[in-house]
């Protein structure tokens, strides 16, 4: 398959043009139509990642700017390939979903000998590299986890006693990955600052297994985990991308209806679970927006070739998020999104 992005493919309707215009300086971006190359780290299996992605290219057609995608299918040397390929086209800034926050080294490096301007969605870049970019634009991962974490315990709390004894697993995404531990930094500390204050169970944090944020891939440590303790009572899922894996997985140890859950991303079928079963596992749900991410990337990017230094504060624009419960599940709802969103 041509490893240029295929709208109809990933089902976005809109169509973005995609072409090459030689250079890539700032100079003249007001006489000429801005090109943006757009590296993302993987697409297939995720519907976050293809939300993100017609997040960045709606916006890029709003704004009249021509954008390329490319898709690194989950390799960091092909991530590298595809920036030198964009930097060969001349586009005029870089918005990257790094695959690996240190690996993608060579992409920054030589962004920045070409003097292309580049914003980071998503994903972190190691704390060396963050310097050379113009932005890095996410959700808050902390202040999202510990979201998720309050919304647990406050579960927990109504639903266990100060004598009871209860476990908690965690599903993340890939061993070392910087934001599986932000998310889980977040939701722990949150969880217990709770309880600091609320009388609630004494509760043992198991090992945290890993899912590489999709379905398939988490169903196999959930599964372990609650085949080892059929006493789990509390389970946390950094993505609701991995959330049908994670449910089979807590099905076939037989404990699905034993458990409470808190997770994280706002996907729509986890907020229509929410409402359909009010009573059920998932408890909570911490969102973060995709849709939301790729328009706020492009108007950086876009901004940083216009030169505007200013439209990055700090060099991090973090986006507003939310915690989805079944009281208010119906507010986020929308049928023709995979995603909550606040942007139109």
């Amino acid at each position: 398959m041509n490893r240029s992005f295929v709208l109809a493919v990933l089902g976005i309707a809109v169509t973005v043009s995609v072409v090459a215009i030689p250079g890539h300086n700032a100079k003249g971006a007001d006489q000429k139509q801005i090109v943006i190359g757009y590296s993302q780290r993987r697409v297939a299996g995720s519907d976050w990642w293809k939300t993100l992605i017609a997040g960045v290219t709606s916006e890029a057609q709003k704004q009249g700017v021509k954008v390329e995608v490319l898709d690194a299918g989950g390799d960091t040397v092909r991530q590298n390939s595809d920036v030198e390929t964009l930097i060969t086209k001349g586009v005029d800034g870089v918005i990257m979903n790094a695959n690996d926050p240190r690996g993608v080294s060579a992409s920054v490096l030589a962004l920045k000998k070409a003097g292309i301007p580049l914003v980071e969605v998503n994903s972190n870049l190691d704390a060396s590299l963050a310097p050379d970019t113009f932005c890095y634009v996410a959700e808050d991962q902390v202040a999202t986890g510990a979201k998720a974490g309050k919304g647990i315990a406050e579960e927990v709390a109504k639903k266990f006693k100060p004598t009871d004894t209860i476990k908690l697993a965690i599903i993340g995404g890939y061993p070392g990955d910087v934001i599986s531990d932000l998310r889980k930094t977040g939701f722990l500390q949150a969880y217990d600052e709770y309880f600091k204050d609320h009388p609630g169970p004494k509760t043992t944090v198991l090992p945290m297994r890993y899912g590489h944020w999709l379905p398939d891939q988490a169903l196999g440590p959930m599964r372990d985990i609650a085949t080892a303790n059929p006493d789990l009572k509390v389970v946390y899922s950094e993505s609701d991308v991995m959330q049908a894996g994670i449910e089979q997985g807590l099905k076939q140890a037989g404990i699905w209806n034993d458990i409470l859950e808190a997770t994280y991303d706002g996907q729509m079928s986890t907020i229509k679970e929410m409402i359909d079963n009010p009573d059920g596992p998932i408890r909570c749900d911490a969102s973060n927006q995709p849709w939301d991410q790729g328009i706020t990337a492009m108007q950086m990017i876009v901004a940083a070739v216009k030169g505007d230094k200013t439209a990055c504060k700090g060099g991090t624009n973090y986006i507003d998020t939310v915690l989805v419960t079944p009281a208010n599940a119906k507010q986020y709802y929308r049928a023709d999104k995979s995603y909550v969103q606040s942007a139109p």
